[in-house]
């Protein structure tokens, strides 16, 4: 995951191992406000709930995938936080201000 971020999304500038209040995320990108959580068999729900609400209370968005989700289906992952991003940022690509 952390070679896709890097390679497909780099004026989002994503880290990985981020702080965030007393939580460690897997990925985030602090100009996009946005997490992202690659989750195995060990996560449950619950505890997964509180965790996305107390990152989303810092002003975060939080997308979780599943371990085999990004394994086996890169394009499908790739295509979601490509469209998260567009959606914060419609000119992604473009730096320039009011440019199309």
């Amino acid at each position: 995951m952390w070679r896709l971020l890097r390679e497909n999304f780099r004026t989002a500038r994503f880290r990985r191992q981020v702080p965030l209040r007393h939580y460690i995320a897997d990925f985030a990108s602090h100009s996009a406000k946005l997490v992202i959580e690659i989750d195995g068999g060990q996560h449950d729900e619950a505890g997964d709930a509180f965790r996305t609400g107390v990152i989303e209370s810092e002003g975060y968005r939080v997308l979780r995938f599943w371990n085999n989700d990004v394994l086996g289906n890169p394009d499908g992952v790739l295509a979601v936080v490509d469209a998260v991003l567009r959606e914060q940022h419609p000119h992604l690509t473009s730096p320039i201000k009011g440019e199309e």
